[in-house]
């Protein structure tokens, strides 16, 4: 056993120690605590904000657990009820209009439909319009 652990093991004994000997606080204190107390609280902060921004845009788009907005995920694909808009060309294998109303196409530019055979030729193109337009039809669908 060494002898500093030995005196401070027995009781009733002191140990005197030289007088330039430093004795230093172990730990945070001052200026440095109050930035780390600072930089914790802004952590939360921004942790809060993310959190309320992410609940926020799940309710503005309307997300939910079957799809998002009138876009909805079921079994044989997607199902789009109510209007919605493209930006970009949408590709599909089959369009189908509810059973009481027709389909209804608007663009500000031309509209092309094109049928496409198993090897991706295409067989059939429905082209219509030069301008601006609103083309209306019923689509029936007969399923064998």
């Amino acid at each position: 056993m060494v002898r500093e652990q030995y005196t401070t093991a027995t009781e009733g004994t002191h140990i005197e120690r030289p007088e330039n000997q430093c004795v230093y606080k172990i730990g945070i204190y001052g200026w440095r605590k109050r930035c780390l107390y600072l930089f914790v609280l802004l952590l939360l902060i921004i942790l809060v904000v993310n959190l309320a921004l992410t609940i926020w845009i799940l309710k503005v788009m309307w997300f939910s657990p079957t799809g998002m907005g009138h876009l909805r995920v079921t079994k044989d694909g997607l199902r789009l009820e109510g209007e919605s808009e493209f930006l970009f060309p949408l590709y599909a294998k089959e369009i189908h209009s509810r059973v009481d109303s027709s389909l209804l196409l608007q663009s500000t530019q031309n509209v092309t439909v094109n049928a496409r055979n198993s090897e991706g030729e295409v067989t059939g193109r429905l082209k219509v319009g030069e301008s601006s337009f609103i083309m209306v039809f019923c689509l029936h669908v007969v399923h064998e």
